[in-house]
C-alpha cells in the first residue's frame, strides 16, 4: 500500500509539472515612459492586464519593462507577443535586430498583438513586416490620430467579441490605417463612424489629409481594431486605444483587449469573453512617476 501511494504522488507530481510545462506563454512588452500622467501608462496598463489573466488556466503571462528584454532569450517558446509603446522611430520592435529576433518568431507561428501606438511603424522600416504579422498598421500622411468618441454599435461574430457588448468610449482611436491589399485574411472587430470633429486639426504627418477628410465627410465606417490569420499559421491583433489609462476600467474595452491576446496566442477565448473586475484602486497602481495627475476623460455612456 505504501508503494502505491508513493507511486500515485509520484504521478500526480509529474503530471502536475507536465501541465506547468505546457501552458502557453504570452511575452507583453511594455514601452518606456511616454506622456503626460495617464497617457500611454504601458507598464501600468499590462501589468493590469497580467492581473486579470492571472489564474486563467493554460497560460503564463510575463511583463517586461522599460522597451525590449535585455535577455532575447524569453521570447523563445512564446505563445505570443504583446508590445504596448510608443512607435514610429521610437517603437522597440524597430530597434537593433529586433524585427529579425520577431521575424523568426513569427515563421514559427507565434502571434502578435501591438496596442496604441504601437501598431505605427515606420514606412522605410517595419510596415511591410506589420503588414504580414498584424495584417495593418497606421501609416504616416495616411492614418490619422485624433481624439474621439467612439460609438461601436454592433460587433461581429469572432472570438475576439465574446461577451463585449456595443460601447462607446472617448480614446485617442487612430484610423484611416494601411491593410494589406485587399485586406484579405484581415477581419474589422471594433469599427465607428469618426465625428466631424475628428478633422478640425490642419492636415499634417498625423493629423488629415485630403482623402481621410473626404472619407470622414461622407460618413464612412472606420476599422480601429482588427485581427488576422497569417499564411504562417499565426495571428495577428492590432487596437488602436489605450492612450487613457483609465479606461481599462471599462469592461467592454478592456475584454476586448483581453479577448484578442488569448485569440493570438491560440487559447480558446471563453463564451462570454474573459471576465475581469478592475477596482480605481487598481487603476492607480503601478503608474509612471510622471507628475501631477489630470483629471481623465469622461467615458460617454451609451443605452442600447
Amino acid at each position: 500500500m505504501k508503494k502505491f501511494l508513493t507511486l500515485l504522488l509520484s504521478l500526480t507530481f509529474a503530471l502536475a509539472l507536465t501541465a506547468q510545462a505546457e501552458d502557453k506563454r504570452i511575452v507583453m512588452i511594455a514601452g518606456s515612459p511616454s506622456h503626460g500622467p495617464e497617457e500611454h501608462e504601458f507598464r501600468a496598463g499590462l501589468l493590469l492586464f497580467q492581473k486579470c489573466l492571472a489564474g486563467f488556466p493554460g497560460i503564463t503571462v510575463e511583463v517586461y519593462s522599460n522597451g525590449w528584454p535585455s535577455n532575447p532569450a524569453v521570447l523563445s517558446g512564446a505563445a505570443a507577443v504583446v508590445i504596448y509603446s510608443d512607435g514610429g522611430g521610437g517603437h522597440p520592435a524597430l530597434q537593433g535586430d529586433h524585427l529579425s529576433q520577431l521575424n523568426t518568431l513569427m515563421s514559427q507561428g507565434v502571434g502578435f498583438a501591438c496596442l496604441h501606438y504601437a501598431v505605427e511603424p515606420m514606412i522605410e522600416k517595419g510596415q511591410p513586416e506589420f503588414l504580414r504579422w498584424l495584417g495593418g498598421c497606421f501609416e504616416i500622411n495616411r492614418s490619422v490620430n485624433p481624439i474621439w468618441t467612439a460609438d461601436f454599435k454592433t460587433l461581429p461574430v469572432h472570438p475576439i467579441t465574446r461577451g463585449v457588448k456595443p460601447f462607446a468610449i472617448k480614446d485617442e482611436w487612430y484610423f484611416n490605417l494601411r491593410f494589406r491589399d485587399d485586406r484579405s485574411g484581415v477581419t474589422p472587430i471594433l469599427t465607428a463612424v469618426p465625428t466631424p470633429d475628428t478633422m478640425s486639426r490642419d492636415d499634417g504627418p498625423h493629423e488629415g489629409n485630403p482623402g481621410v477628410r473626404a472619407a470622414v465627410h461622407r460618413g464612412e465606417s472606420q476599422t480601429v481594431a482588427w485581427a488576422t490569420e497569417r499564411a504562417d499559421g499565426g495571428r495577428g491583433f492590432g487596437f488602436t486605444g489605450g492612450h487613457y489609462h483609465q479606461n481599462w476600467g471599462d469592461d467592454n474595452m478592456r475584454k476586448v483587449a483581453l479577448n484578442g491576446i488569448l485569440w493570438v496566442a491560440k487559447v480558446e477565448v471563453p463564451p462570454d469573453g474573459v471576465n475581469s473586475t478592475v477596482t480605481a484602486a487598481d487603476l492607480e497602481q503601478n503608474l509612471d512617476p510622471k507628475g501631477r495627475k489630470p483629471k481623465a476623460p469622461a467615458a460617454v455612456p451609451v443605452v442600447k
